[in-house]
């Protein structure tokens, strides 16, 4: 029920965590070196962002180490799961699986330093009603976003859809005064990204921003190994596989690295012209692991400049 987003149905650990990518830009100062080869900087003012997944683990699959970078920069991040999970394993259901699931998605969000919320939707039932999309448009404005990511609305699975149909369906809708007036809209619409997928159709995913998470990689890896009802368990046996999961708790957690380091690997592969593009040869041919967000066409527009502000890490060779 909950494969992660981001294209075909994943048959294998490292396919069951397949997203994308990464690589970024900014202004002057530079700062220390990091893993990735890219520089991080300071901004030049403080970033409040939202993200929406459908389940507890989308958000923390599709922009774990983006999120953990902008903590970093001294950015505030909140994570949102628009359903609770509680379909999302084989073995538990319903109350037990959502309460599970929480308290995986509170642990994860204390390694990436993020704020954590999950609304008490069904798993395999969220529709884009107006209660939800008001739902969605509070907690914009409540967080006061300046950046809202979300899904793209073409995906396998129904949840990951209307997700990114919610969150569109608010990208003009926080600024209306007149619509869910018991939350002052905001006076300024936030720039809308989507994360990372493989989809074709109707449109592939065009990345505006690639992200290296090289310099945080072991902390999604290790945000994302406390959320075991779905990566230990759950993706595993849907997708035939869980023979191969370790019992062992040292080899399980090496063999889940291998898993995320493919995944994330293959972003940074498969947009590693972008990053030449944007951080020169050197710099961009070093980059091991990535996320990538385009910008959607609803919501404010950002130019190149303001865009590239939201993501302090990169240096002169991203101008």
């Amino acid at each position: 029920m909950n494969h992660p987003p981001g294209g075909r149905r994943p048959t294998a650990l490292a396919p069951a965590l397949t997203l994308a990518l990464a690589c970024l830009l900014l202004t002057d100062a530079r700062g220390p070196s990091a893993r990735g080869g890219e520089t991080a900087m300071e901004s030049k003012k403080t970033y409040r962002i939202i993200v929406f997944g459908a389940h507890p683990d989308d958000c923390e699959l599709t922009t774990g180490g983006t999120a953990a970078r902008w903590v970093d920069a001294g950015h505030a991040v909140k994570f949102v799961s628009l359903t609770n999970g509680d379909a999302g394993h084989h073995e538990i259901s319903g109350g037990p699986l959502a309460r599970r699931r929480r308290e995986e998605s509170v642990r994860a969000s204390k390694i990436l330093g993020v704020e954590s919320q999950t609304l008490d939707n069904h798993d395999a039932e969220l529709l884009p009603t107006l209660e939800n999309r008001k739902a969605v448009a509070r907690a914009i404005r409540e967080w006061k976003a300046d950046l809202v990511l979300a899904p793209r609305p073409n995906d396998y699975h129904p949840d990951h859809r209307y997700t990114g149909i919610l969150v569109q369906d608010t990208a003009y809708m926080v600024a209306v005064p007149n619509f869910c007036p018991d939350t002052p809209a905001l006076k300024t619409n936030p720039v809308f990204l989507y994360v990372a997928d493989r989809f074709q159709q109707p449109n592939p995913f065009r990345p505006d921003v690639v992200v290296p998470i090289d310099p945080v990689f072991d902390r999604k890896v290790a945000a994302l190994a406390e959320m075991d009802s779905q990566f230990f368990e759950w993706l595993p046996w849907i997708d035939g596989y869980l023979d191969q999961v370790p019992k062992d708790a040292a080899a399980r957690k090496t063999w889940f690295k291998e898993q995320v380091l493919k995944r994330y690997g293959a972003s940074a592969d498969r947009f590693r012209d972008k990053l030449v593009d944007l951080l020169g040869p050197e710099r961009g041919k070093a980059v091991q692991t990535a996320e990538a967000f385009q910008v959607c066409e609803y919501g404010r527009q950002p130019n190149r400049a303001e865009l590239l502000e939201f993501f302090p890490f990169f240096g002169e060779a991203a101008k």
